[in-house]
């Protein structure tokens, strides 16, 4: 065997995590799901100035599908793969954690929203990774409700101020 026969060899082995159409269309409709769902509740946010947009849930939502889509192709059953969701959840709070500030005054508490957002957006992403596509769909159309609707019943809930 050449050199570049070896190459060649060793290249095609090293991209053959994926061992047929059905497993990648699989994958890559997981993926596309869960950067699409983190993407519709990114847009929401950066339509509201809020600073973690579109970009941040996505990739959130496109990371966290990500860590139960590897585990999953390389066969993991269900304690190691409870132990990669755990890890998710721990390492998106940490993010989270960073865009909650806190004002001058004790009631004063900025990006809770936002952050619990973020949360959310990656645990669609582990549902969409995961395989459960609709309730991945259905949990993301209730975060819109709430961040889009539930505002505005709470407006309307309001006493009109005193003339």
């Amino acid at each position: 065997m050449s050199a570049w026969e070896i190459i060649v060899a060793t290249m095609a082995s090293e991209f053959a995590d994926v061992s047929d159409i059905e497993m990648g269309t699989r994958i890559t409709l997981r993926l596309v799901l869960a950067a699409i769902l983190g993407g519709m509740l990114g847009y929401e946010r950066e339509s509201h100035g809020q600073s973690a947009g579109l970009r941040t849930h996505m990739l959130v939502a496109l990371g966290a599908a990500l860590f139960v889509v590897v585990p999953e192709q390389s066969g993991a059953l269900e304690d190691p793969m409870s132990r990669v969701v755990q890890g998710v959840i721990a390492g998106v709070g940490f993010l989270c954690a960073g865009t909650i500030l806190k004002g001058n005054s004790m009631t004063e508490v900025r990006g809770l929203t936002t952050a619990a957002g973020i949360w959310l957006t990656a645990a669609i992403g582990v549902a969409a990774g995961v395989g459960f596509e609709i309730t991945a769909l259905i949990t993301a159309l209730l975060a819109l409700f709430v961040l889009k609707i539930v505002p505005i019943l709470l407006d309307k809930k309001q006493d009109p101020p005193l003339s």
